[in-house]
Parts: C-alpha cells; sequence; structure tokens
C-alpha cells in the first residue's frame, strides 16, 4: 500500500481510494453510540440547564455539572426518523449538537475524572442512557501525565478528555474515505468540546502527540477497532500547560508504560452482524501512531504569502454575544433549502472575525518562539454580498479584511464540482473553503501530520456552523467537491482545499421533531 498515493487520493480522487462497487449494507448498520456490558454505570441526570448564555466563573464542576457538560458537548439531542424503501424498516437516526458526516458519528468520549460525588476513574460517556460507565477506577495523574511526555500538570485538572476514533462506525457506509471523516468529525466534536468548555469556565488545552499505543491500553481499546486521536485536559485552577518543553520530560515507550497497568477485559455491544475489514485504515493508524516521546515534534508556520492582493477591510465588530445551546440547537443544514438572500458586511465581518478568533486555542503543535499563523485558513467565493464585488477572496484574519484573488460570480463553476447536487449553489451568498497544507505537515510531522489537518479543519468548520447560527444563517459542509478546481479557482500555492461550506439563509424544513430534554 502506497500510504502518500492513498491521502491524496482521499483529496482529489475518491473513487480510486475506494473499493469498486461498495454498497452499505444498512439491515446490518452499526450502532452510532458504543455500548458496554457488564460495567458499574452512573446516570446523569436529563435536567440540563436551557441557557448557556453567561460564561461561568471557573468553579470545579459537580457531578450534575459534569453531566450537564457532557450533554452539549456529544449527548444526543435528536431523533429523526427516515424509510429508504417503500419496504423497508425505519432507520432511525441520533442527532447531537456536533454534526457528523452522514450522522454516523464515528467518534467517542472517554473522561478521566477527580469529582467529589464519583470514583476517580476511567469513564466511557453514554450518550444513549446519559450516563458514564466506568472502565478503571483509579487515580492516574502520572500514567497520562507520561503519555503526554510530562507536558501538562494533569494534578492540577480535574478531568481529561479522550476522544476517539472507532473505524467500522462510518466505514461501512463510506468505505476507505472514512478516514478523511473521521479526522474530521474528530474535529467538529472537539470544536464543539472546547466552545462548551469555555461557557462552562473550564480552561483546556488540545494534545495531538502522545504515546498512541498506552493510552488506547488505557481505555482498554483493541487498536484493531478504535484509537485515541486527541487528548483534552481540563482545568478550573492555575495549570502548567507546558506544550513547548524542549528536553523537560523523560525519554519513554508505550511498552514501557504499558507495563504499569493490566490489560482491560471488557464486553461491548455491536450490532452489526458481520464487521468487513478495514486493512487501509488500520495501516495508516498504525503508520500514524507515535510509541515514544522523543518523536513528539513542534511546527513554525510561515506566515501567508496573500500579502499583494487588493484588501477591502471589513467592518470592525465586538465579540459576538449569543445563547450557546440556542444556537446549538437551531444549527442547521439547509442542503437543498438555502434561499438567495442579501448578505451585509457586518454579517460577513462577524461570520469570519468570530470563526477565527474561536479557533484560537492552546495546542501542543505551536511553537513560542515563532511568529504561527494558523494551519488552516479560510477562502471565500462571495455573491451578492453588501459593498463587496462577486468574486473569490482570501480572508486575512490579522488585518480583518477579505483579499481579491479574481473577480466573477464561480457559483456554477463549483456547482458543476459536486459529485452530488444536494445543494443548489445557485442560491448560496457565501460558499466558504478551509484550507490547509497540501503536503498535510508530512515532512514535520509524518502520517499524523494528516489526521492533525482534518481534525483542526473540523474545529474552524464547528466554529463557521456556529457563528452561522447566531447570525440567523445555516452551512452545510460538503466534501464532495472538486478539490482541485476549487485550488485553482484560489490560485493556491502550497495548499489545498479540505472542505467546502456553503453559507446563506434557509427556509424552514417540513418535517416533525422533538427534543428530548425538558
Amino acid at each position: 500500500m502506497n500510504l502518500e498515493q492513498f491521502l491524496k487520493d482521499l483529496q482529489f480522487n475518491i473513487e480510486r481510494a475506494n473499493q469498486e462497487n461498495w454498497e452499505p449494507n444498512w439491515e446490518d448498520a452499526p450502532f452510532s453510540y458504543k455500548l458496554y456490558r457488564d460495567l458499574p454505570v452512573i446516570p446523569l441526570s436529563g435536567e440540563v440547564p436551557l441557557s448557556l448564555a453567561e460564561i461561568k466563573a471557573p468553579t470545579r464542576p459537580g457531578i450534575d455539572e459534569m453531566g450537564d457538560f457532557l450533554w452539549y458537548v456529544y449527548g444526543i439531542t435528536q431523533v429523526s426518523e427516515s424509510f429508504f424503501s417503500e419496504d423497508a424498516y425505519p432507520a432511525h437516526t441520533f442527532r447531537r449538537h456536533a454534526p457528523s458526516g452522514g450522522g454516523l458519528y464515528p467518534n467517542e468520549l472517554y473522561v478521566y475524572l477527580k469529582l467529589e460525588e464519583l470514583p476517580d476513574g476511567v469513564y466511557h460517556y453514554d450518550p444513549a442512557h446519559h450516563r458514564l460507565a466506568l472502565l478503571r477506577a483509579g487515580n492516574f495523574d502520572s500514567y497520562i501525565a507520561a503519555a503526554l511526555g510530562d507536558r501538562c500538570d494533569i494534578t492540577s485538572c480535574f478531568g481529561t478528555a479522550f476522544v476517539s476514533t472507532m473505524f467500522w462506525k462510518n466505514f461501512f457506509k463510506y468505505n476507505n474515505f472514512s478516514y478523511r471523516l473521521q479526522g474530521l468529525d474528530a474535529g467538529v466534536l472537539m470544536g464543539q468540546l472546547q466552545a462548551v468548555a469555555k461557557r462552562f469556565g473550564f480552561a483546556s488545552g488540545v494534545y495531538y502527540q502522545f504515546l498512541d499505543s498506552a493510552i488506547n491500553h488505557l481505555l482498554g481499546l483493541s487498536e484493531e477497532e478504535e484509537s485515541v486521536y486527541s487528548i483534552i485536559p481540563l482545568s478550573v485552577e492555575t495549570t502548567n500547560w507546558s506544550a513547548n518543553a524542549t528536553a523537560s520530560y523523560k525519554k519513554l515507550s508505550s511498552e514501557e508504560l504499558k507495563s504499569e497497568l493490566k490489560p482491560l477485559v471488557i464486553k461491548s455491544y455491536e450490532r452489526s452482524e458481520k464487521v468487513l475489514e478495514f486493512p487501509k485504515l488500520i495501516t495508516m493508524n498504525g503508520a500514524s501512531k507515535l510509541e515514544s516521546t522523543e518523536s513528539f515534534k513542534k511546527l513554525c508556520n510561515q506566515l501567508s504569502d496573500m500579502k499583494g492582493n487588493r484588501r477591502i477591510f471589513l467592518p470592525q465588530t465586538e465579540s459576538l454575544q449569543f445563547d450557546l445551546a440556542e444556537v446549538s440547537k437551531k444549527r442547521s443544514s439547509p442542503e437543498m433549502d438555502f434561499i438567495l438572500s442579501r448578505v451585509s458586511q457586518q454579517q460577513l465581518a462577524d461570520l469570519l472575525k468570530e470563526s477565527m478568533a474561536a479557533y484560537s486555542y492552546r495546542n501542543d503543535l505551536d511553537a513560542i518562539y515563532c511568529s504561527q499563523e494558523p494551519r488552516v485558513s479560510i477562502y471565500g467565493c462571495f455573491y451578492n454580498i453588501e459593498g463587496i464585488p462577486n468574486g473569490a477572496y482570501y480572508y486575512n484574519h490579522t488585518e480583518h479584511a477579505i483579499q481579491e484573488i479574481q473577480q466573477g460570480d464561480h457559483r456554477l463553476r463549483l456547482q458543476t464540482g459536486l459529485s452530488i447536487d444536494n445543494v443548489n449553489l445557485q442560491q448560496v451568498p457565501l460558499c466558504l473553503h478551509v484550507a490547509g497544507n497540501r503536503d498535510f505537515f508530512q515532512e514535520d510531522l509524518g502520517y499524523r501530520g494528516y489526521r492533525i489537518l482534518q481534525m483542526e479543519t473540523g474545529m474552524l468548520v464547528q466554529n463557521l456552523l456556529l457563528t452561522a447560527s447566531a447570525l440567523g444563517l445555516g452551512g452545510h459542509p460538503l466534501l464532495g467537491f472538486d478539490a482541485g478546481e476549487a485550488d485553482d479557482l484560489y490560485r493556491m500555492k502550497g495548499k489545498t482545499s479540505l472542505i467546502q461550506i456553503p453559507i446563506g439563509s434557509y427556509r424552514p424544513r417540513a418535517w416533525l421533531k422533538g427534543s428530548l430534554h425538558s
């Protein structure tokens, strides 16, 4: 298997990346959530707060507040019913505040908690029952800190979140293309987690680099089925987030650390009776693993090369005030329900500035001695925007300005690049593209760079969707587009379009729906 070619095919030639004549077996589809058997469980209160308008003061949470936090991050909020044929049984889709490709939710959320009302230990958040399942009881501060290369003071954190990927959960539908989706979906979940953490007064930081096998061992995961993609410590106390430590941490391997804990023997239930093999996903995951703290790296990003283009400075804007609970609830993916309307410069300014500001976050990749430019950036094709000529632009977030690339109405060009005409771009005033390194930082981060870039893209996508919702607009992320054509449109050098997001006004969809909380 040529790993580099596989990643390029995922970006530019999806059909070649997938197996031929792939058809999902919907009657044997897996659950969109993981269910454990025979484990101690702690029910969480369903009386979640109906508003997240204010940012709470930093206070160590109790079990009720932790339950509220987890529900807003990854709890099931709605159930929808669909029929794929006249004779078929109805298919139920469980929706959450964080969107997912096809509503399949391949990611799982685990938490290591140290709360007064709860035994210290590692838990799985069960969204199907809104409860915690205890995997390991005990204090694992030193173990997790060691797996992070001693780059975070875990003792000062009340909790640590682990975002994993279960390969089969969306491979059954999307085949090998699921490898790209899994990173994006993980990033969307991480973006929602960070947005909710801010409202609860929790400080957080994202660690992309850790001893994979040691962390999977802690959670009792089979690496042929599931693997952790990111670790996010949570704190309300002064914490040493030493993500840029150099030689201060002890050199350690996964095998050395794993010897400190016995393997977990636990059972989980998978609805699929026949789970097919996905060797390319396992191979990519194996090639991306880090098994020694000596493999941890930092990045020094170059500033954007888009300095010579004509700029249109956008109106200055204050931080956008909105109720995160309400915005998450009404977030919509309109598809064919977009209706063309005029967008003001102020709306555009709010959308771009707020999304990039929310994307600024603590992580273990940025080198403190470098002038950092975000690893993902926003391009867009604009139509019918107040005071702005129709055309393709790059958003310069440092100057809060859009830089003209080429004028014109590019909606038809983008429409012809869609693999499925499930969105009418003629009804869309904003068609944004999140772009990143064309080589996926492979030289610096190896094959792990690909999934990190997908996760960072997903985080920015979630910020864009939440901000659009706060402005009364809808957004529909698309991966079935011609990335090469979009790159040519924006005349990109060293970058590529990772996802396409039409954003605009929309008509309410005719459907029955109900909330799953009081």
